[in-house]
C-alpha cells in the first residue's frame, strides 16, 4: 500500500538528524555572547558530556596516601584534583608542609613539574630528597607578600597556555598563606594597626581570578594554611578559623583538617608522628571521610602502616595475636585460595612482591570505602543511618 505525503515526509524528517531545543538554545548563547564577549571560546557546555565540560576533573595527583587518595576523590586512584584548589589547614607541627610536598614528588613520578612557593624560609633540601622529590626539576619560589604570590602564579599559568605542553601537570605549592604579608604591612613600621583587612580584600580578588584560570589548566594548586583560635566560638561549634578571610575557604574545592594524633618513637627518640586528615569541605566527593597517616621525619608518610589500619578497619583482614589474615578470592573465577598469615612488619614486602594480593587487598579496600551515587527518588527511610544533632559550622 503507497504512503501518503504526510507519512512519507514524518519519515525523511526522522532520518534528518533535527537540532534539539538545547543545542538551539546553545547556538543562539554562543552566537550572542561571541559577540560581546571576544575571549570566549565556548559559552555553553553540556554535563552529559564529561570529556568536554570544563567543570570535569580529568586527572589526579596522589597525596601519598592511597587512603586519604579514597577519601579525596571517592574513586580508585584518585587524590588532590588537577584544575582546582586545595587548602591544607591545621596546627603548627601537623605535617602541613610535609604533606604539600609529597604531591610535588607525586607530580614528578608522572613528568610534571613542581613550583614551591615558601613565605617562611623554611625549606631543608634533604628532607624534600628523602621523600622523593627531584630538587633539579621543582621550581623554588621565595616571597614575602600576597601579591607576588598570585603574580607569580598568573605567569606560571600563563607561560603553561604558551608553552605549547599544556598537556603537562602542574603542581603550585604554597607554604604557607598565614606567613605572608602584603606590601602595605611590608612598608609599615611595627605599631598596632586597626582592622587588617588588606590580605583579605587582596585575597578576594587574586582567588576570582586565579580559581577560573587554573580550571582550564594541568594545574593543581595547594596553599597551607594555619588555624587561629576563634574568639567567643559558641559551645560544640568548630574553635578554630584560618587567617585571611574567607576567600581561601570559599574557592577551595577540597579543604582537608590535619591534626596530631601523637608521637611515634624508635626507643626514647622521637623518629614521626601520627596525624589525622578530614576533609572538611569536599566538591569533588563526600566530606568529612578521614584517614590516619604515620608521618615520619626521614622518609615522609609511611604508605602502608594506613593500609594495614584501613584494612583492618573495614574488616577485610582479620588479627589473631599478631598475626594476620584474610580470604584470598580470585575476582575473576570467585574461586578461594590459600592466602598467607603476615605479621605488621611483613606486610610491606608481602604486597610490593605479590602483584595479585596488592590488587585485590586495594579492591577490597575501594569496595568498601567509596561511597555509590543514588538514584533520585529513592526512600530512605530504610537506611541503617544515625542523625547527630548539631549543626555544621562552616570551618
Amino acid at each position: 500500500m503507497a504512503r501518503t505525503k504526510k507519512e512519507a515526509s514524518e519519515t525523511l524528517e526522522t532520518l534528518t538528524e533535527k537540532p534539539t531545543v538545547r543545542d538551539e538554545l546553545s547556538s543562539i548563547i554562543s552566537k550572542n555572547l561571541g559577540k560581546k564577549f571576544k575571549d570566549i571560546e565556548q559559552a555553553v557546555w553540556f554535563l552529559d558530556e564529561p570529556e568536554d565540560a570544563p567543570t570535569n576533573v580529568t586527572d589526579w595527583i596522589s597525596t601519598g596516601s592511597k587512603i586519604l587518595d579514597l577519601s579525596i576523590s571517592n574513586r580508585p586512584n584518585g587524590g588532590y584534583p588537577v584544575g582546582k584548589i586545595v587548602e591544607l589547614n591545621g596546627l603548627e607541627g601537623s605535617g602541613k608542609s610535609l604533606l604539600a610536598a609529597h604531591a610535588i614528588a607525586e607530580t614528578q613520578k608522572r613528568g610534571g613539574i613542581g613550583v614551591f612557593i615558601d613565605t617562611e624560609s623554611a625549606v631543608a633540601p634533604e628532607f624534600f630528597e628523602s621523600i622523593g622529590v627531584d630538587l633539579k626539576n621543582m621550581l623554588y619560589v621565595p616571597a614575602e607578600t600576597v601579591e607576588f604570590i598570585f603574580e607569580t602564579i598568573e605567569s606560571i599559568i600563563n607561560s603553561v597556555r604558551g608553552s605549547g605542553d599544556a598537556d603537562r601537570l602542574v603542581t603550585i605549592v604554597v607554604d604557607s598563606l598565614a606567613g605572608a604579608s602584603t606590601k602595605i604591612e611590608m612598608d609599615a613600621d611595627f605599631d598596632k594597626d586597626g582592622y587588617a583587612t588588606a590580605k583579605a580584600i587582596i585575597l578576594s580578588k587574586a582567588m576570582r581570578k586565579i580559581t577560573n584560570l587554573i580550571g582550564k589548566e594541568k594545574i593543581l594548586v595547594i596553599v597551607t594554611n594555619q588555624l587561629r583560635q576563634k574568639l567567643n566560638a559558641m559551645a560544640f561549634a568548630d574553635p578554630w578559623t584560618t587567617s585571611g578571610g574567607k576567600a581561601i575557604p570559599f574557592h577551595s574545592s577540597v579543604r582537608i583538617r590535619l591534626s596530631s594524633l601523637g608521637k611515634i618513637k624508635k626507643n626514647d627518640d622521637v623518629v614521626g608522628i601520627k596525624i589525622k586528615a578530614q576533609v572538611i569541605k569536599n566538591r569533588i566527593g563526600p566530606p568529612f571521610r578521614t584517614a590516619e597517616l604515620d608521618m615520619y621525619f626521614d622518609s615522609g608518610i609511611d604508605h602502608y602502616s594506613d593500609w594495614l589500619a584501613a584494612l583492618k578497619t573495614r574488616k577485610i583482614i582479620a588479627q589473631s595475636g599478631p598475626s594476620y589474615s584474610f580470604d584470598l578470592v580470585d575476582e575473576t573465577t570467585g574461586e578461594l585460595k590459600d592466602s598467607p598469615k603476615f605479621t605488621s612488619k611483613e606486610f610491606p614486602s608481602l604486597v610490593e612482591g605479590n602483584a595479585e594480593i596488592k590488587s585485590f587487598l586495594y579492591s577490597q579496600l575501594c569496595k568498601a570505602s567509596i561511597m555509590p551515587y543514588r538514584k533520585p527518588g529513592l526512600s530512605r527511610l530504610d537506611d541503617d543511618v544515625e542523625i547527630e544533632e548539631g549543626t555544621v559550622d562552616e570551618q
